[in-house]
């Protein structure tokens, strides 16, 4: 099995994902999701840990010639300095707003001489936070190679702001990936696919859809 299926079957597997279209989760949007993400739970479980930090230094690879690794606040954070312990590279991260006392910090660390840095995420979704701390490391001197996060949705509007912004994104698995392991396993009917497919292609008609439904 490759990375993004094995990856996908541990998230499955420890419950950091759920799934569940006739009861779906509330974002912080108010949107109605079938999904629920969290990340978080990986760094409780050793095995499913290693296998996730093998995996972003094989993808760190990819992005030939960086010398940093920043992490989004906050789920980003553990993951890239245990990427960058691994590497041997210096770390720092980036807040979602600067700091309101002391120095006033939005970056947290220091860059390297002629930074060439690679931002690590948890998950994305739109696309939105992460970008906000590319430009944030941008803005500071250095040059983003890229983004790298452990997990994406895949919407159309995240791939679309990463091409925008010709930043380069690279995730260690997918919904799609996620779905068709869910499948396999017995997670999910092929009836609970379809709909789980659709909330995909379009959340917010799948959301308002079900709210409508529900009054």
């Amino acid at each position: 099995m490759n990375l993004a299926g094995n990856i996908a079957n541990r998230l499955l597997q420890i419950n950091a994902i759920k799934l569940n279209a006739q009861k779906p989760f509330t974002w912080a949007s108010g949107m109605r999701s079938p999904i629920y993400c969290d990340n978080r739970l990986i760094l409780s479980y050793p095995e499913v840990r290693k296998i996730v930090v093998k995996g972003l230094c094989r993808e760190a690879h990819m992005f030939e010639g960086i010398n940093g690794v920043a992490g989004v606040a906050t789920a980003g954070i553990p993951w890239g300095a245990m990427l960058a312990d691994h590497l041997e590279l210096p770390f720092l991260y980036i807040r979602n707003k600067p700091k309101e006392h002391g120095l006033n910090n939005l970056i947290e660390g220091r860059l390297p001489e002629d930074p060439k840095i690679l931002v690590v995420e948890d998950l994305i979704s739109t696309g939105g936070s992460s970008l906000e701390a590319v430009k944030a490391i941008a803005d500071a001197g250095a040059l983003v190679l890229g983004v790298l996060a452990l997990f994406q949705y895949g919407f159309p509007v995240a791939l679309e702001n990463f091409k925008k912004t010709n930043t380069e994104l690279r995730t260690l698995t997918n919904f799609e990936t996620l779905l068709l392991r869910a499948q396999d396993s017995g997670y999910i009917t092929s009836e609970e696919y379809e709909n789980l497919k659709s909330w995909n292609q379009d959340p917010k008609k799948w959301s308002d859809h079900f709210l409508s439904q529900s009054l």
